[in-house]
């Protein structure tokens, strides 16, 4: 077991890393919209937040030697589904023609009152 660590995505808020590789695989923890270079939550709403959480997944997963196309599995939570049509477009834009397994739940809230926080599971690649 490894832990992964960049300074292009946002340190951990609470006691975890932000990620661990394991017998070939990595599992991030989730991310929400949070600006590394600031500390702060970024301004704009859910196309805004979703977005630098996409970033700070990019991130972590290049940490590791992985990208979107080696994602199997990505949980999404967000505070309002009525932003679903919204989240899909700005996902489906990062991952191109990638389509892991995905799930996607409503919460009452989320840390730092974060609107979306995204998890993802991917393959690392040999030697990763």
């Amino acid at each position: 077991m490894r832990y992964r660590y960049t300074d292009y995505a946002p340190e951990a808020i609470g006691p975890y890393s932000q990620a661990i590789s394991c017998a070939g695989w990595l599992y991030t923890s989730g991310q929400i919209g949070i600006d590394p270079a600031t500390g702060k939550m970024v301004e704009g709403g859910f196309e805004a937040q979703t977005r630098q959480v996409l970033r700070n997944l990019r991130a972590v997963l290049a940490s590791a030697g992985c990208s979107f196309d080696d994602v199997v599995k990505a949980t999404i939570f967000v505070t309002d589904l009525g932003n679903f049509k919204v989240l899909n477009g700005l996902y489906g834009e990062a991952m191109g023609d990638h389509r892991p397994a995905r799930s996607a739940i409503q919460v009452a809230a989320l840390p730092l009152g974060a609107l979306i926080e995204i998890e993802m599971v991917a393959r690392m690649p040999e030697g990763g």
